[in-house]
């Protein structure tokens, strides 16, 4: 079973199963790794997303066990991976139908743990007197996307679920400027008042969509789709499906309206407890990494961090 260590980590003690058969002499590697059901594959070449620590951990244990000539098939199976994979952010880097085994290190890297906050304060304060504008990037995806369109290395700080105390830390440290870069289905819980954004501590995605909906005048069964929807994935693909049948920019208005309001909530925050004002912008992206909607302030700062 799973082991995140101190992570609070939705694959906490997930079943992993392993089935192992003998192989044929024609295959090119005596110890043949298969990705099985759970196990998510790579989206643009299908391969099976079981990366390289993973590999060599599993031939280094199995090879001492096998004789001269000797083959085996290997089929890793996560029970519980293709429904645990809809709650997390694999598709956003091409990883679709079910988890991934391992990383790049065997090592549970533990963000939600106290420990990590002092790290992140620690790295804030290096940065504080270096420029007027920080970035905040919600997990690796963010952090991911941030690399790619040029967003100033220097000024980037990877906050995992710790945004609540990271923003306060920041009014504290005289921080001029914010801009919160991250998933739509993690930032969004900002504008429900919600600072720590980890799910086993609170969870209102779909609530919070469907309000910001209904501010704009959606009809009651939209409503009611949006509210049921598995994921807030699945209520933005929901939202853009009726865009394209009605030539309309739902989208835009109902994402527009929460990252304002992310904008503002977070301000107030860290005027609440830190009394300091801080200019917050907010960039809010897809799965697919694209980015879905800028506040008018998020625009304005993401220019200002972009190299040249």
């Amino acid at each position: 079973r799973s082991d995140p260590g101190d992570n609070l980590d939705l694959t906490r003690h997930t079943p992993i199963w392993a089935m192992v058969e003998w192989g044929t002499s024609e295959q090119p590697d005596p110890i043949h790794l298969v990705g099985g059901e759970g196990i998510g594959h790579h989206e643009t070449t299908d391969q099976p997303a079981i990366y390289a620590y993973a590999r060599r951990l599993l031939r280094h244990n199995l090879q001492r066990e096998l004789q001269p000539g000797e083959a085996i098939r290997v089929t890793i199976v996560l029970p519980e991976g293709r429904r645990l994979a809809e709650r997390t952010s694999n598709a956003a880097f091409g990883v679709v139908e079910g988890l991934s085994l391992l990383g790049t290190t065997g090592i549970s890297q533990p963000l939600s743990a106290p420990g990590q906050l002092e790290a992140y304060r620690e790295e804030l304060g290096q940065k504080r007197d270096r420029f007027n504008c920080l970035v905040f990037c919600v997990g690796e995806n963010g952090l991911d996307l941030a690399k790619q369109l040029g967003i100033d290395p220097d000024r980037r700080i990877k906050t995992a679920n710790w945004l609540g105390p990271l923003l306060v830390e920041a009014g504290v440290q005289g921080v001029q400027a914010i801009l919160l870069f991250g998933y739509h289905g993690k930032l969004i819980k900002l504008a429900g008042g919600i600072f720590h954004t980890h799910h086993h501590v609170a969870d209102a995605r779909q609530e919070i969509l469907t309000a910001h909906a209904a501010s704009i005048g959606l009809p009651t069964e939209a409503l009611q789709l949006l509210l049921t929807s598995p994921t807030t994935e699945e209520g933005l693909n929901y939202l853009r499906r009726l865009d394209t049948e009605s030539a309309g920019d739902r989208v835009q208005q109902v994402y527009g309206s929460i990252a304002r309001t992310i904008d503002q909530r977070a301000k107030t925050y860290i005027r609440t407890h830190a009394e300091r004002e801080v200019a917050i912008g907010t960039v809010l992206f897809d799965r697919r990494r694209q980015i879905l909607v800028k506040s008018e302030i998020g625009a304005a700062l993401l220019e200002e961090v972009l190299l040249l």
